[in-house]
C-alpha cells in the first residue's frame, strides 16, 4: 500500500512583503469593524475570515490598504475584480528585485522610475502598492471607462498617491501597448494581470473549483468578482500573451522590462519562445508563492547589456 501523498510545504511570500505572517484580525477588525461580521472559526479553532465571500475579501482589502499602506479610502463597484493584496504585493517586490539585478543589486526607487500597469482595473492595486513601497510613478491603463472612473475616485481620496499615478484609457481592446505608449515615453517596467479564460463558462467553472477548495462543496450560484474583460477574452490567456509579445516588439527601445503574470504553466514556454524569436535579449521566469498557491510572472527585455547600463545611468537614482 502506497503511503498517503504529502502536500508540499507552504512557501513564504517575498521577504519584503508586509503580509508574511498570519493576519492580525483583531487589529484589522479595529481598522474595519465591518469585517467582524465575516469572521468564523477555522479548522483548528482559530479566528479566520470567510475568504469565499467576495464582500469579506473586499473589506479585508480595505483594511490592509488602510493599515499597511495609508490608503484611507478604497472601494470597487459591485462585480469588479477584487484581487488579494498579499499576492499583488509579491509581484511588485519581485519586480523590484529584477530591476535591482540591473542596478548593481540596489533597489531603484523614487519618482524617476515609471511603471505601466496594463489592465489596472477598478482596484488600482499595483500602482498603489508600488507607489507606497518604492516611490515609483505609474500609468494605470484599462479599456473599461467605469473601472478608470473608480480608479480616479480612489486617487481623488488619496492625494499622495494621486501625485504619482495617472490614468490612461486604451481605446482599442485588441491592442495592449499600441496606441497607449506615447512616442516620446520611456517606461522602466510594465506589469499585467491578464484575463485567464476564453469564455464566461470557463471562468465560472474555474470559480466553482475555487469555491470547492475554500468551502468543500461546489456552488454554481456564487457570484465571483470580475468583469468579462478582467476574466476572459476570445483567445484566452495564451492568445493574449502572444499579442502582448508581438506588440512589445514595437516598443523595444522604450521599455526596460516587460512583464506579465502567467496563470497556466503551459503558456510560459510559448511566450518565452515568441519573445525570443522577436529578439528579446533576456527572458526571465520568476516564481512566486503564497502558502500553497504558486504563481509566476514572465519578464523580457529587448535591450542588450550596454543599452541597459546607459538606461539606468540616465534614469535611475
Amino acid at each position: 500500500m502506497n503511503p498517503p501523498r504529502q502536500r508540499p510545504p507552504a512557501a513564504a511570500p517575498h521577504p519584503r512583503n508586509r503580509h508574511r505572517g498570519r493576519y492580525d484580525f483583531a487589529a484589522l477588525t479595529r481598522t474595519a469593524p465591518e469585517l467582524q461580521g465575516f469572521m468564523r472559526l477555522g479548522v483548528h479553532g482559530q479566528p479566520t475570515l470567510d475568504f469565499a465571500n467576495p464582500e469579506a475579501v473586499r473589506l479585508l482589502n480595505q483594511a490592509l490598504l488602510r493599515a499597511d499602506y495609508g490608503i484611507v479610502e478604497w472601494d470597487i463597484p459591485p462585480g469588479y475584480l477584487c484581487p488579494p493584496v498579499p499576492g499583488r504585493a509579491d509581484y511588485v517586490h519581485a519586480l523590484a528585485d529584477l530591476l535591482a539585478e540591473s542596478h548593481d543589486g540596489v533597489l531603484p526607487a523614487g519618482e524617476k522610475l515609471l511603471g505601466l500597469d496594463i489592465g489596472t482595473g477598478a482596484n488600482l492595486i499595483y500602482p498603489l502598492i508600488g507607489q507606497v513601497e518604492y516611490g515609483w510613478r505609474f500609468i494605470g491603463a484599462d479599456i473599461d471607462p467605469v473601472a478608470l472612473d473608480n480608479a480616479a475616485r480612489i486617487l481623488a481620496a488619496n492625494p499622495n498617491a494621486a501625485q504619482s499615478i495617472t490614468l490612461r484609457r486604451q481605446p482599442d481592446p485588441r491592442n495592449i501597448f499600441l496606441g497607449l505608449i506615447q512616442a516620446d515615453e520611456s517606461i522602466d517596467f510594465t506589469l499585467c494581470n491578464p484575463p485567464f479564460h476564453r469564455s464566461a463558462e470557463e471562468a465560472q467553472d474555474a470559480n466553482r473549483k475555487k469555491w470547492q477548495n475554500l468551502r468543500g462543496s461546489a456552488d454554481r450560484s456564487l457570484n465571483f468578482g470580475g468583469q468579462h474583460n478582467e476574466l476572459y477574452c476570445e483567445d484566452g490567456e495564451a492568445g493574449f500573451l502572444q499579442r502582448m509579445a508581438d506588440q512589445s516588439a514595437a516598443h523595444r527601445s522604450q521599455v526596460f522590462w516587460f512583464s506579465t503574470l502567467v496563470s497556466k504553466r503551459e503558456n510560459v514556454q510559448p511566450l518565452q519562445e515568441r519573445v525570443r524569436a522577436l529578439g528579446a535579449a533576456d527572458i526571465r521566469d520568476v516564481p512566486m508563492a503564497q502558502g500553497n498557491k504558486r504563481s509566476r510572472f514572465v519578464a523580457w527585455t529587448f535591450l542588450d547589456k550596454k543599452q541597459r547600463r546607459a538606461w539606468r545611468r540616465a534614469r535611475w537614482p
